[in-house]
């Protein structure tokens, strides 16, 4: 049994579609929309369609971006030697947040996994090759794809593919982050702490 209107209902529905948004957390945030002044919404609802109708991805590194090429590319200081390649537009800004990498990115939009379907020509894989191909500045590859199964079958791939081209080919380090206790840390992350510790 429904116990909404329609039209609530229905809003219910599509916010229940969200990453990480439940029943319970949809029913509030339509509760809380349907509590905003007309220009309110109006400004939420416009938001949306801006941001669906104008963001585009860079022609050069795959990120989302409203201008193209995006202002990481288009930013001549950026160290053009350099390119650090991630899954997602999220994992650029968490690299920007850090501000100590001023190279340049390249978005992969994905990762390799079999169990899903996904190859690596259903990600932007080969759109590295070619930019890699035709830039004779870049002397580092830097592989900072998530440190899970497709992370990892994605960095070996691209490493696979790169290496014979000469072009030093690095990966993030993994471990035990800052902060954390070595009791509560799994067997996968402390063999990566131990196999990437360095000489003080």
């Amino acid at each position: 049994m429904n116990y909404y209107a329609r039209p609530l209902s229905k809003l219910i529905d599509e916010l229940s579609k969200l990453p990480g948004i439940g029943g319970k957390t949809a029913q509030r945030l339509a509760f809380h929309i349907l509590s905003l002044t007309d220009s309110e919404a109006d400004a939420l609802a416009d938001a949306i369609k801006t941001a669906k109708h104008e963001m585009r991805y860079c022609s050069i590194c795959g990120n989302l971006t409203d201008a193209d090429p995006c202002s990481i590319c288009g930013d001549r200081t950026r160290d053009r030697s350099m390119i650090c390649v991630v899954e997602s537009p999220r994992d650029v800004v968490a690299m920007e947040k850090i501000k100590e990498y001023h190279g340049l990115y390249h978005v992969l939009n994905g990762a390799i996994s079999p169990m899903e379907g996904i190859g690596p020509e259903d990600i932007n894989i080969k759109s590295l090759i070619m930019r890699l191909q035709q830039h004779d500045e870049i002397k580092e590859l830097i592989l900072a794809t998530n440190p899970n199964i497709e992370g990892e079958a994605t960095a070996m791939y691209i490493a696979r593919l790169v290496k014979p081209s000469g072009i030093r080919v690095t990966r993030i380090a993994h471990g035990i982050p800052v902060g954390g206790d070595l009791e509560y840390t799994d067997e996968v992350t402390l063999l990566k702490a131990m196999e990437g510790r360095t000489r003080l």
